[in-house]
This record gives structure tokens, sequence and C-alpha cells, in this order.
């Protein structure tokens, strides 16, 4: 059955099948042909030989006797029984001397022999014989044996594709198995797997990898699930709150300067609901598959520098200390290594303790790669959220303390700029001291 202009694999493998059958009998019915013709055409020369050797044993004996009408008596006999058979005799001069009852004209295929007959006795001079075998019965047998292993060929090609034809069918039963199990899954029944007890340990693999995927795309189904609350819920609350705002704004007379306030906290959620969009599309893009704009960086130091300098403010006011430790140099996207230290600083400058130091780490690791770390000092995270940090929208406070400063994606696109750079994002929490960053891989410069 043909589907979008391609044929189905039983057919394709039925097809090969009875090419294959029919090339296979062809040859072998070739060879037996040839072996077949081969034996008759030595059969025949060997007949051949043993009737010369009587016509010339039969001449021999006429000379001695010089009797020639005797000879031709004696041939007339023997060829009587020999239909197949025609003698002709010449002399030297190429008249004809003796012809047996059947003329060689009749026969449409000869296997001839000619030879010479000397004259021993005088009474009729040398002599040149032809001897002729006709080859029809020989020619027909062929025949009908050549028909014969043609319509075999044929007929059992035939055969072997339909019975290919039934077992490819039969074969592929576990296949169709399969493809009703698929068939009836949707996004509400992701949780069912294929069962594979009754498939062939040719598709064991399949199947295991197929379960796998399901469950790769259960687990990303629940968290997209979740991701769709989350971004209803994270900006449903400053909507919901511009839009209270707003209409008792409408429905009373205000001051210019309360009116200038309730705009000013409405920019503000307005601002928070920008960065939310914005960096949602950021995560977006590096999901189709952007990638880092490296260029050279003498040194991540400095970069580490600049941006601690940026958040001064908001260090100074937790009472915080910014110490960066190690360097590296290599080629790196500078505003996206400058986002994810931005990201990592913010988070433990809203938790760490007051008065204690936050510490900027750069340490190689290996060819090519850097551990990018800051730690901080505070409330220990428990080893169960540690995994789903970079998850968007995930908050170990449950109860979204902070959640109009965080709108819990900054570790999220940390994580993002990692992948984008060919590392990973990391995450650990011991004895009150966390410590969250990245591994970045670079191609570095070698002076």
């Amino acid at each position: 059955m043909k589907q979008n202009g391609k044929w189905s694999l039983d057919r394709r493998l039925s097809t090969w099948f009875a090419i294959q059958t029919f090339l296979g009998l062809t040859l072998v019915s070739t060879a037996v042909y040839i072996a077949i013709a081969f034996n008759l055409d030595t059969r025949q020369a060997d007949a051949l030989a043993q009737k010369q050797s009587i016509v010339t044993h039969l001449l021999d004996e006429a000379r001695l006797e010089g009797d020639l009408p005797n000879l031709k008596h004696k041939l007339d006999d023997f060829f009587a029984g020999h239909t197949d058979l025609v003698l002709e005799l010449y002399e030297q001069d190429g008249t004809l001397v003796y012809r047996s009852a059947q003329s060689r004209a009749e026969v449409k295929r000869v296997h001839v022999a000619k030879f010479s007959l000397a004259s021993t006795a005088g009474v009729f001079g040398d002599l040149t014989a032809q001897l002729s075998m006709d080859t029809r019965a020989d020619d027909d047998l062929l025949r009908r044996l050549a028909v014969t292993l043609v319509a075999v060929a044929l007929l059992g090609s035939l055969v072997v594709s339909a019975g290919g034809f039934l077992l490819v069918r039969l074969g592929h039963a576990p296949v169709q198995h399969l493809v009703d199990q698929t068939r009836d899954l949707a996004a509400d029944t992701l949780g069912r797997r294929l069962d594979g007890s009754a498939q062939p340990r040719e598709l064991q693999p399949l199947v295991e990898q197929f379960n796998a995927l399901l469950e790769r795309l259960g687990r990303a189904y629940e968290q997209m699930e979740g991701f769709n609350s989350d971004v209803a819920h994270e900006l449903n609350t400053p909507l919901s709150t511009i839009i209270t705002s707003t209409e008792l704004a409408l429905r009373k007379e205000r001051d210019p300067e309360a009116l200038r306030d309730m705009l000013g906290s409405n920019l503000e959620d307005l601002h928070r609901m920008s960065d939310i969009i914005k960096d949602m599309l950021f995560l977006s893009q590096s999901e189709r598959g952007a990638r880092a704009r490296r260029t050279h960086v003498p040194s991540l130091a400095a970069v580490a520098f600049d941006v601690a300098d940026y958040h001064e403010a908001a260090l100074s006011d937790a009472e915080l200390q910014v110490e960066i430790a190690g360097d590296f140099a290599g080629e790196f996207d500078v505003p996206l290594i400058k986002r994810a230290i931005s990201n990592l600083l913010g988070n433990a400058t809203h938790y760490a303790e007051r008065g204690s130091t936050v510490r900027i780490e750069l340490t190689p690791r290996g060819a090519g790669f850097v551990k990018l770390a800051v730690i901080n000092r505070g409330q220990p995270i428990a080893a169960e959220h540690l995994p789903r940090l970079f998850d968007r929208f995930y908050r170990v406070d449950p109860s979204r303390t902070q959640a109009e400063s965080h709108h819990g994606l900054g570790l999220a696109i940390v994580a993002t700029i990692a992948r984008m750079h060919g590392g990973r994002p990391f995450a650990q929490s011991v004895d009150g001291q966390t410590s969250v960053g990245l591994v970045l891989a670079s191609q570095i410069e070698i002076s």
C-alpha cells in the first residue's frame, strides 16, 4: 500500500524477496540449462565418434572384399535403424558415391563429423565421408527444459513473494501493536507506558527508549503547566493592583500628590511585568538555539568587579562586603556573563547574613573551563530544593516573600547562560554557606 508516494515496508520487503528469488532461480535455471546442453552436446559428439568408427570398419571390410554394392547394402541396413544419422561419401573429385536414405536437407540442425578414408584395395579411390546427426530431438528437449525452468523461476518467485509478504506481515505484527498503543497516547495520558512484554528482543530497546521519552515528556508537560500557572500568577498580581488602583482613582477626585504616588506605584508594577516578559523572551530565544557571542576577555575578575560596583548601593544597604578571588582569561559573551553574575550577586544580597562577606570565586576547572561561584553565609537551603533552584519561578520560600523584587527567573537565566557557554549551573549549601554559580567553557588563547 502506498502512502505519500512511498511503498510500505511490507510491500518493499516482499518485492525485494521476489526479485532476489527470481534472480536466484534464474541463475540456478541457467546453470542447469547450460549443464544439460553441454552434456547433450558431449553425448552427440560421442555418438558420432562411435558411428564414425563403425562406418570406417564397414568401409575397410568393403575395400578388402572389393564389393562396392555389398558395401552400400550394409550401409543401408545399418542406417535403416538410425534415422537420425545421414552418411555421404564423396570421391576426391566431389562425385557422390553414397548417401543414406534420409536426406541431410531434411535436417534442420545437425552435428557433423567429416573424415577421410584411404583406399587400400584399389576397388575405389580415396573417399571423404560426412556423417551428420539430426539434433532436433535434443533441441526440443532443451526448448521444453528452458520453458519449464522459466515457468519454475516465475512461479517460484510469486510463491516466495506471497509467502514473504505473509511472513513480513506476521513479523511486523509487534510493530503494529506498538502503533496501536501509541495511537491512544495524548496529553492527558502521558502517564501510560508502552507494554513491551510481547515484543521481540530487537524491539525491546525501542520500547525502553520510547518509554523514557514519555517520561521526559511527562515531566516537561508538568513543568509547562506549572510554568503557565506561575506566569499567570506573576502577571496577575501586578495587573490586579494596577486595575484596582486605577479604578479607585477614576471613582473619586484625588490631589495631584496622591495621584502621582499611585502612578509611581503602577509604574513599578509595569516595570516588574516588563522585566518578567523580557526574561521570558530571553529564555525562549535561548531554547531555540541562541548561542553566546564570544569575544576575548582578558580578566573575568574585572568583569565581576564592574558588576559588584553596580550593586554597591544594595550591598551597602545589606551591610555586605564583596570579595573577588581568582581570575581567568578566555572567550565569553561579556553582557551575558555580567547578567549571570548580577543575578547571582543579587540573589546572595537578599539571603546573606547582614554584616557578612559575599565571595565571588573564579577557579579554573580543567582545560578550557572555569567555575564561577558566588558564596554567601546565611540560612542553609534544604537538599530537596537544590536541584530545583534553577527552575523557572521556583522559590524555596512557598510564602513568596520578597516576590515584589524577585520574580523567580534569575537563576533560570543563570542556568541558560551556562548552557549557552557549553557549561552547566550548580548549587550547594553546607553548614550555613551557600555556593551558587556556573561552570563555563571557554576557548582560551595560548600565548
